[in-house]
């Protein structure tokens, strides 16, 4: 019998939510198009969120955890919402077409809007991103725990851990 152990992050730092403690903002649960890739200086390119594939243009994004709506715009010539969560956590969405005014509150699950075609081609999707502060942090850390696991070797039997001998 192996066993698994989950290892919690080496850093001291406090985890930026309990890991997988919110919703994913499309439904089905979907498809991670691009990852997290944030650049080594802030001010070099990167990935600063995720690219999630929708099920089709037009698909409602729905809040991953309640929140204020604290802008509906857009930037530069993409359409996006951004949810702030509390305790400086700001998740945005784009590109969203948005009825909602900043100001309200949504809860989780709420539909923000609806997905818009054109981020990632031909392929429907969103961009979803997540700050707290100035800091971008991986969206995916919300929705998943993301800790590394190690596989250990198995317990002998005869060694009186976890064995009947």
């Amino acid at each position: 019998m192996a066993l698994l152990i989950t290892l919690a992050p080496l850093s001291g730092a406090a985890p930026p939510a309990a890991a997988g403690s919110w919703s994913w903002p499309l439904s089905p649960r979907p498809a991670v198009l691009r990852v997290f890739d944030p650049p080594d200086r802030p001010w070099l390119s990167g990935h600063r969120g995720v690219d999630l594939r929708a099920a089709y243009d037009g698909a409602p994004v729905t809040a991953p955890a309640a929140g204020k709506v604290s802008f509906v715009g857009f930037v530069v010539d993409r359409p996006v919402v951004t949810i702030d969560h509390g305790n400086g956590l700001r998740s945005s969405f784009e590109p969203v077409e948005s009825t909602l005014r900043t100001g309200s509150a949504v809860g989780e699950g709420s539909v923000l809007g609806r997905a818009l075609p054109g981020h990632c081609g031909r392929t429907p999707c969103i961009h979803w991103g997540v700050r707290r502060g100035d800091e971008y942090l991986n969206p995916l850390a919300f929705v998943m725990d993301l800790r590394p696991s190690i596989l250990l070797p198995p317990v002998n039997p005869g060694s009186g851990l976890g064995g009947s001998g």
